[in-house]
């Protein structure tokens, strides 16, 4: 674990990179065989590869949001807008911030670059991903925050295999009773 931690202060972003290109197109990945029903291969090479740098990106950005959101609280406090904040309460607060006011353009961006990897144009059920922002990573987020900062970035990356996994039952068709 030490080498770990060592590699993750050592390379922020690289680091980074690399858990969300893997877990995150994990998490694609198992949604895809829950859906389907099946383990198989879900993606061609080259969908997985542009997924994995999909997810590289969306990592920096991720990393420069838990860096800037926890700033952004220490400010608030600084200027009197929030009370002193400690332990799960200080979590809650960069959680929420950050989910109510980066959320919103992560789901997005998000949705974009899936919809450029797989070559269509699918809006449909945005609300459902923003809504994730409530019920899911505000509280998943709170008990990242509550991590000391090296473990923060790969419990995310952690998450985003979890939501694969609930989104992938969510979005199972129901087969007809034969």
């Amino acid at each position: 674990m030490e080498s770990y931690v060592a590699f993750v202060i050592a390379h922020p972003l690289v680091s980074a990179m690399i858990q969300f290109a893997l877990l995150g197109t994990l998490g694609d990945v198992i949604a895809k065989w829950i859906i389907e029903k099946k383990v198989s291969a879900p993606f061609g090479f080259g969908t997985l590869l542009l997924k994995m740098l999909e997810w590289a990106f969306l990592a920096i950005l991720i990393k420069y949001a838990f860096s800037g959101f926890n700033g952004f609280v220490d400010k608030l406090v600084a200027d009197g807008m929030l009370p002193e904040l400690s332990g799960p309460m200080r979590a809650f607060a960069v959680s929420t911030t950050m989910n109510l006011q980066f959320g919103p353009f992560l789901v997005l961006m998000h949705r974009l670059l899936d919809n450029m990897v797989a070559g269509v144009k699918n809006w449909a059920n945005l609300d459902k991903g923003f809504m994730s922002l409530l019920w899911f990573w505000i509280p998943a987020h709170t008990v990242t925050f509550s991590l000391p900062k090296p473990y923060q970035i790969g419990l995310a990356a952690l998450w985003s295999v979890a939501l694969g996994v609930i989104l992938g039952f969510y979005n199972r068709q129901k087969t007809s009773p034969q």
